[in-house]
């Protein structure tokens, strides 16, 4: 039965329960009693069987309008907890994605740290060494310095050999004048 006819089958029920209420507000007391009587007793019985044949349809379709109520809100209230239980997880995941960059970051900053840690220990490593090999070099140029000073002014306090111009024939060398006497040293610093 469908809905339009449950419909009519509910209005038909009502429209025979009001018949049978007016009836029985339209009987007539008898005279002095309480006490009424009934004129359309068949009539009334007939009414009140027809609305009892049509009460079960009714009670049927009320029932099975009540079971698909309740399919219905079975079937709404899994898919609110199917949509619920998704937004749980994307927000899992969400939270679990900022954790994660959360973590990324902090262990990038302190790689970053460590990094410049450890350039700045390289760095005053290396500044220590260059100045312990600059200092090893400094004591041996000045050493080295000392030794050129000392071995000049050695060289300026000792006369330069005098040649004679005959020792010069001894040796074979022509006598061209060239080499004569003080003339054959030639010192850079004498000017």
């Amino acid at each position: 039965m469908s809905l339009i006819e449950g419909a009519s089958a509910s209005h038909d029920t009502e429209e025979l329960l009001r018949r049978v209420i007016e009836i029985i507000e339209g009987t007539r007391t008898l005279p002095l009693s309480s006490s009424v009587k009934l004129d359309n007793k068949e009539e009334v019985l007939e009414l009140l069987d027809e609305a009892c044949q049509r009460l079960p349809e009714e009670t049927k379709q009320a029932r099975w309008m009540m079971k698909e109520r309740a399919e219905f809100l079975a079937k709404m209230q899994r898919e609110g907890d199917d949509v619920l239980q998704a937004a749980r997880l994307q927000a899992e995941r969400m939270v679990q994605r900022t954790e994660i960059v959360r973590e990324a970051q902090q262990t990038a900053r302190r790689i970053v740290e460590d990094a410049r840690d450890e350039a700045r220990r390289l760095r005053l490593e290396a500044e220590d060494y260059c100045d312990q090999k600059l200092a090893a070099f400094e004591v041996v140029l000045d050493r080295t310095m000392k030794t050129v000073t000392a071995g000049r002014e050695k060289l300026s306090l000792t006369p330069p050999p005098v040649v004679e111009p005959d020792e010069v024939r001894m040796a074979g060398a022509e006598d061209d004048g060239a080499y004569a006497g003080e003339d054959a040293f030639f010192d850079q610093d004498l000017t």
